[in-house]
């Protein structure tokens, strides 16, 4: 008698879990797309660029002396040379307690600025990767962003 109740428990188990129709069940569901999300954030990534680029500046004068004429360690003020080796358009931002700047820097092009000497955060985003570092800047500095 027990190994009927076992049977028919198992049977009944059983066609129980085919009635769930586990077979359709989707392993990679799609989630929908909320605020935030990557598109959104390349899409604004894109927006200020087209906007910074209207107003920006270009320190052309003042970063060439520096790298090719300073000599003096007690300068207060240094370059930093940023080369954009993505396939996206980035505003690379360095910000301080010595100022702040946002540079936009379009595919395969340089970016530069003029900066005091002093301790950055360095932030970007590249094609939807988050590029951040703090550092301690002395002298010139050359950074390549792929």
């Amino acid at each position: 008698m027990k190994k009927y109740l076992f049977l028919i428990s198992a049977t009944v188990f059983l066609a129980g879990c085919d009635a769930m129709n586990y077979s359709t069940y989707n392993r990679f569901p799609r989630y929908p797309s909320y605020p935030g999300s990557s598109n959104t954030s390349m899409a604004n990534t894109e927006r200020e660029y087209n906007e910074l680029l209207k107003t920006y500046k270009p320190e052309t004068e003042a970063v060439l002396n520096d790298l090719l004429n300073s000599t003096d360690p007690n300068a207060i003020n240094t370059s930093i040379v940023i080369k954009n080796e993505s396939s996206c358009n980035m505003v690379f931002t360095i910000s301080g307690s010595n100022g702040f700047k946002r540079i936009p820097i379009g595919t395969g092009q340089v970016g530069y600025a003029m900066i005091r000497k002093g301790i950055y955060t360095l932030s970007a985003n590249v094609c939807q990767k988050v590029y951040r570092e703090t550092t301690n800047i002395r002298s010139s500095q050359q950074l390549s962003l792929k």
